[in-house]
């Protein structure tokens, strides 16, 4: 190779930490969590930012959300690929896996609102493998091995940082088989009598009293510590659920539960992401922060 075809070469290979600085900030979409990543000031990665699109002569970035253009996505393929051979030594026989993150939330949390949307977080973040497990909504205390929790409450959480992830509106909700036959339900009066499924987690006074009844929490009754499992339960003609509008969204859409009224109100309760000081720190934690409150909940 002569001295004018290595000066060429050389020109058109970007520079190292511009690469490096694309593929984090592809990754974790923020400018502010690139900057921690890699040491450097914020400004520092615009600047890099713009000195790789002069210098392979194209637009990498939606500027507004630092979603890829077409052309950044495919770069980036050929971007991760070089950084991970750069990454292997010829004589190592180690081999480095994807990032691990375990999220403890919920059953029906899990089932409803996070599975529907998951695959958009494996298309965007392929090198995090997500691990899922079951939490219970009535306990506190968070899983020892989760590196997230979703928590469900009133928030105020003194042990943990949070953030509010999905406020909801309850209403009652049963079968259409068991509206027809206990049915119609005009008045909040024509409650009386019925079967009243139960949830410590979703009560019934709340609803009772925003709508100008006082009447105390029914004494009887199935009673259910998954919200999922009293709507199966509605589903199944057992009786009446009060209903979280958007975690009920599944039984709502394909027929097997029905609103009786159209007196909506406000949750109390709502679902929170939690974690244990520090936990931030780890990019994966924070991509998935990220990508969770704005995936449209």
């Amino acid at each position: 190779m002569s001295e004018s075809d290595r000066t060429f070469l050389l020109a058109r290979i970007p520079p190292i930490q511009c690469l490096l600085t694309f593929e984090a900030l592809a990754r974790l979409r923020s400018v502010t969590l690139v900057a921690e990543e890699l040491c450097v000031t914020p400004s520092a990665v615009s600047h890099r930012i713009r000195q790789l699109e002069q210098n392979i002569g194209t637009r990498l970035f939606s500027r507004a959300d630092f979603s890829l253009t077409a052309a950044g996505s495919e770069y980036l393929a050929h971007v991760r690929e070089g950084l991970s051979k750069l990454q292997k030594f010829p004589s190592s026989t180690i081999t480095s896996g994807k990032c691990k993150l375990r999220l403890a939330a919920p059953p029906t949390f899990l089932r409803a609102i996070l599975i529907p949307r998951l695959h958009q977080f494996i298309e965007a973040y392929p090198e995090i493998d997500l691990i899922l497990q079951f939490a219970n909504p009535m306990q506190d205390s968070l899983p020892k091995d989760a590196d997230l929790v979703v928590r469900y409450g009133l928030g105020g959480y003194a042990d943990v940082e949070h953030v509010c992830l999905m406020n909801d509106e309850i209403t009652p909700m049963a079968s259409p088989a068991y509206i027809r036959e206990h049915g119609p339900f005009e008045t909040i009066q024509d409650l009386q009598g019925q079967s009243l499924l139960r949830s410590p987690l979703e009560p019934w006074r709340t609803w009772f009293g925003a709508n100008g009844v006082d009447w105390p929490e029914p004494p009887d009754g199935s009673q259910f510590n998954d919200l999922g499992l009293m709507c199966d339960a509605a589903a199944a003609g057992l009786g009446i659920a009060l209903v979280r509008q958007k975690l009920g969204a599944p039984w709502q859409n394909n027929g097997a539960l029905s609103r009786l009224y159209d007196h909506d109100i406000a949750s109390p309760y709502a679902y929170y992401l939690c974690w244990r000081a520090n936990m931030m720190n780890r990019w994966e934690c924070a991509a998935f922060s990220n990508w969770l409150r704005k995936s449209g909940m």
